[in-house]
């Protein structure tokens, strides 16, 4: 609420795992076996790529909700304060926890806008996640293409139609969140690797050659380039990549030339660029990973934050995100084998369960290998020939299936995006284009810290204040968002006085009623959101 100041694909994959032909078109039998309807849209990967594009960019205009703080104040803020010069820091910026690498993306975007003369209040809005739109819809055409790798073209059809209709990744891919990025490198990085492995085990011309001259894969580098990135935007990614490439060291025969003339290289390369970023930026010699992994690992940093018990990513969080589609993941599982990749799911949620401090975004990198195994169910029950099966009543399965899965994921999605917690970023637009109309002088913000976007939508450089929640280094004592959730009159008249300093104030209509008082004299209501 803002408050003014009066004034006058289908059937199994092949056994082999690994490789299975992506050609392969017919069923042992000789029949054929049936595609999704709209199969005839993924003839190729540029159509793929396409039909992804066009799905993520309606996506991100669909997204209008307020999910994490970060989106805004961790990305889309910093970006802004590079462009345009104003623009708030965080705490975390300040004990310099964080990189300049994934901000500088949406600062370039932030630029070509400005040039344009396109930084309009709603370009500044949507434009960056219709950005990530794009990311986001190459994170899909590498699921697919992983699945297609692994599987077989079928799997990853329903791969792709898993991953499209699942509630989260819809609500969530699309934002500029450091974990989506995460995750589009993390799937296209496994892609690479996979390729890698293929090119090594086959008996091509080419892995002939590369094995005389001692050359590892050209995919093996791309894949180790784009796990260093991962790395660089997410310190915490190691985890994925550690347990990737450690199955691949055991077997290794030249593990010194892995590590001295790959690993190592290709590390140092991409922590010298971004260490060099982040020191012109910080104006100071500073290594974030090293800070980052220090705070957020070794001294429970996060845990200010809040944490949850153990089992929470097991009994909890992960089946959250997944929702409908667990059961068939589930039976992917079992039904495919793929044991390595399984693992490596089981492996990051252990491992993330160990820390205090937890969130469904941080898992997000391993949720599209579920949609994996669940595109291998789905794709055997589009089997057109089973063995002592009713060919009519599988079909039936596999559409009551489908038909479960949307219903249960389409409007939950929808939900989520169009109206869940929409009413902070409306508020921040309203507040955006008042500002550019000369109505608004300042703004105040009665709630807890980070709940609305900040400078990057209202895009307008006025004097703002919201409530401090920097971590304090004495345990117990409260900040301000505390302070004022415990008793908000009290606290507003002894920090803030008569508020006649601002011209706006945006509070939850919860606290309103405790401190309506103060404001009946001076505002009005101006816009319910």
């Amino acid at each position: 609420m803002s408050h003014r100041r009066r004034r006058n694909a289908a059937g199994p994959p092949p056994p082999e795992g690994i490789g299975g032909s992506s050609t392969a078109e017919a069923s042992s039998t000789g029949e054929e076996r049936p595609d999704l309807p709209w199969a005839w849209a993924l003839g190729s990967e540029r159509r793929v790529l396409a039909l992804a594009l066009a799905f993520r960019a309606a996506n991100a205009l669909l997204v209008r909700t307020y999910f994490n703080p970060d989106e805004h104040w961790q990305c889309l803020e910093v970006a802004h304060r590079i462009v345009f010069g104003y623009g708030h820091l965080t705490w975390e910026w300040k004990r310099g926890l964080r990189s300049y690498l994934h901000p500088f993306i949406f600062a370039a975007l932030y630029k070509i806008l400005s040039l344009l003369h396109l930084d309009s209040p709603w370009f500044m809005a949507m434009a960056p996640r219709l950005l990530q739109s794009v990311f986001a819809s190459f994170g899909d055409l590498y699921l697919y293409k992983l699945s297609k790798l692994i599987f077989n073209n079928h799997v990853a059809q329903w791969a792709l139609f898993s991953q499209l209709v699942n509630w989260f990744m819809f609500f969530c891919i699309t934002r500029t969140l450091s974990n989506s990025m995460e995750t589009v490198l993390t799937v296209t990085g496994l892609y690479y690797w996979f390729v890698a492995i293929e090119s090594v085990k086959g008996n091509s011309v080419v892995s002939k050659q590369q094995a005389a001259s001692k050359q590892s894969p050209p995919s093996r580098k791309m894949a180790l380039l784009i796990a260093a990135l991962a790395c660089a935007i997410r310190p915490t990614s190691a985890i994925t990549w550690l347990y990737v490439g450690l199955l691949d060291f055991i077997q290794m025969k030249s593990k010194s030339r892995f590590i001295f003339l790959e690993v190592v290289p290709l590390g140092v390369f991409v922590l010298a660029v971004t260490t060099f970023l982040d020191c012109w930026m910080y104006g100071s010699r500073i290594i974030v990973p090293l800070n980052f992994l220090k705070f957020n690992l070794f001294s429970s940093g996060g845990d200010y934050y809040g944490t949850h018990v153990f089992h929470w990513y097991f009994s909890q969080g992960f089946p959250s995100m997944i929702w409908t589609f667990l059961p068939f993941s589930i039976s992917g599982i079992l039904k495919s084998r793929e044991w390595r990749l399984a693992g490596l799911i089981v492996w990051v949620l252990v491992v993330y369960s160990i820390l205090g401090h937890k969130e469904f975004r941080f898992v997000l990198p391993v949720l599209p290998f579920m949609f994996m195994f669940s595109g291998h169910n789905l794709a055997a029950m589009a089997q057109l020939k089973g063995k002592g099966h009713n060919e009519k009543g599988r079909l039936s399965r596999l559409k009551l299936s489908v038909i479960l899965l949307i219903l249960t994921n389409v409007p939950m999605a929808l939900y989520m995006s169009l109206y869940h917690q929409r009413g902070t970023e409306d508020a921040m637009l309203y507040l955006s284009r008042e500002a550019h109309d000369g109505r608004v002088k300042s703004v105040l913000f009665l709630m807890p810290c980070h709940s609305t976007p900040y400078y990057s939508t209202l895009h307008y450089n006025l004097p703002m204040r919201f409530l401090d929640c920097t971590p304090s280094e004495n345990k117990g004592t409260l900040d301000e968002s505390d302070r004022f959730l415990m008793n908000p009159a009290d606290f507003v008249g002894e920090v803030f006085g008569n508020l006649s300093s601002f011209s706006h104030i945006v509070l939850f209509e919860s606290e309103e009623r405790h401190v309506k008082l103060l404001l009946r004299n001076s505002f009005q209501e101006v816009k319910h959101c």
